[in-house]
This record gives structure tokens, C-alpha cells and sequence, in this order.
């Protein structure tokens, strides 16, 4: 489960004695993966504080609330369990001066069954060489290293272009075979790595069968997950006796 660590300092507080937080970010993030990304805050005094009371829209310089406590910084972590993370807040250097504040994410999300889902859509969309079902899965920005050209195609328009080009040599549909499919999710980016074994028949009649490495990106764009990144190396022959590249 995700939580969300409010860094809360405290203006009372002599914080010339505090320890770095950077040995903090150090083990949790790289050597426990737990947390996933964070980040420090402009002052209150830099804050803009916006209300919109009977369609007027009343803006005011400054916090929220004058309090000697603000919110200085934010961590987002993935933890097994509320006590685990309270563990990490605890160790945290501003802990010792001023607060934090740990809440969970509401869990009633399921982001990777989501992108699996869209996976899965690519391969429908290839047995039944569905073009615009293929598309939907990309994000209008999108930028894919496409296999058939070995040129990267920017944009939805070039990527449906090398695709229909790709299809024209194939005689009948895609068979998209996902052997391994490994997903990371955060809370708008996401990433998955897969083996995907390709398998069509070519227009000249000979058969098609490729396994490829498929590393893609994902980014929530409203509701939805969409494709924005996709690099696809399949192997080749490198001449050299025993090796082989992508």
C-alpha cells in the first residue's frame, strides 16, 4: 500500500543541528525500494492561497493558515503495512523538530491490472488486425522504436503508418504471445518490461516466429493509462560464433 509522508517543519525549531536528510532518501529509495519519489517545498511565504466564493475568485499571498508548523516536503512510500511506514517516518531528520504526518492512499485503484489490461488490448487488436484498437492504446504524443524500421516514430499519425506498412507484409493476423511481463507503477508514470513472442506469416509464405524485449512507458492521462513510450529490440545475428544482440 502507498502513503504519503506530509514533512511538516516547524518555525519555532533550531534546525542547525539537523541531521542531513539525504542518508534518509539514500536507504529507503535505493537500497529498501520503499520510497518511490518525494520532494522539498517552496516556503509559506511563497505560497498562493485561492478560494472561489460566489464566482468570485479571492487570491491571497501566503499559507492557508498562519501557524508556526507548515508543510515543508513530501515523500510518497510503499510499504507492507501501516507500522512499516510509520518506521520510515520516524527515522526521518525533521521528525526530531517538527511532525509527520503519514496517511495512506485510498486503495480502491488498481493501476496495474489496469496497464495489463492494455497489454492485452494489444494483443487482440493484432489477432484481428484492428488498427484503430491498437491506436487507442497510444497516447497522441506517443514516441515508439519501431521494430520493422529501426527508426523511432514520434507521434500516434507515424507510429499507425509504420504499423500499416508492417501489416501490409503479413498475410493473415499477429499472434502476440506475453511470456513475461513485469510492471512498476507510480502514481501517473509507469513502466513495464516483457517478453513477447511475435508469430505471423509473411506475404512471400515463410513463417515469422521472434521473441522480442519490449520495455514501455505508460502515463495516466485522466482516467485512462496510455502508451507514451515503447522500444522493441529483437535479435539479430551479430557474426560473431555464440552471441547474439538486440
Amino acid at each position: 500500500m502507498k502513503y504519503m509522508l506530509l514533512v511538516c517543519g516547524d518555525d519555532t525549531a533550531d534546525a542547525s543541528d539537523m541531521a542531513p536528510v539525504e542518508p534518509w532518501v539514500e536507504e529507503l529509495s535505493v537500497r529498501r525500494g520503499v520510497r518511490l519519489h518525494g520532494h522539498r517545498l517552496r516556503p509559506p511565504a511563497d505560497a498562493v492561497t485561492v478560494r472561489v466564493r460566489g464566482g468570485e475568485v479571492l487570491r491571497s499571498d501566503g499559507p492557508f493558515a498562519e501557524t508556526k508548523e507548515y508543510v515543508a516536503g513530501f515523500d510518497i512510500l510503499e510499504c507492507d503495512s501501516l507500522e512499516e511506514a510509520v518506521e520510515a517516518a520516524v527515522k526521518h531528520p525533521v521528525a526530531a523538530l517538527g511532525a509527520m504526518e503519514v496517511r495512506a492512499f485510498w486503495d480502491d485503484e488498481d493501476a496495474e491490472g489496469e496497464i495489463r489490461r492494455l497489454d492485452a488490448e494489444l494483443t487482440t487488436a493484432g489477432r484481428e488486425r484492428d488498427f484503430d484498437r491498437a491506436m487507442a492504446c497510444y497516447a497522441p504524443d506517443v514516441e515508439v522504436f519501431h521494430p520493422v524500421s529501426g527508426l523511432e516514430q514520434r507521434g500516434i499519425d507515424a507510429l499507425r503508418k509504420a504499423e500499416e506498412v508492417w501489416f501490409s507484409t503479413l498475410s493473415g493476423p499477429v499472434e502476440r504471445e506475453v511470456l513475461e511481463f513485469q510492471v512498476r507503477v507510480d502514481e501517473s508514470i509507469a513502466f513495464s518490461h516483457a517478453l513477447v513472442r511475435i508469430r505471423a506469416t509473411p506475404v512471400s509464405g515463410d513463417a515469422l516466429d521472434t521473441t522480442a524485449r519490449v520495455t514501455t512507458g505508460y502515463r495516466l492521462t485522466g482516467d485512462r493509462w496510455l502508451i507514451v513510450h515503447q522500444h522493441t529490440s529483437v535479435p539479430f545475428d551479430t557474426g560473431v560464433p555464440g552471441a547474439m544482440g538486440v
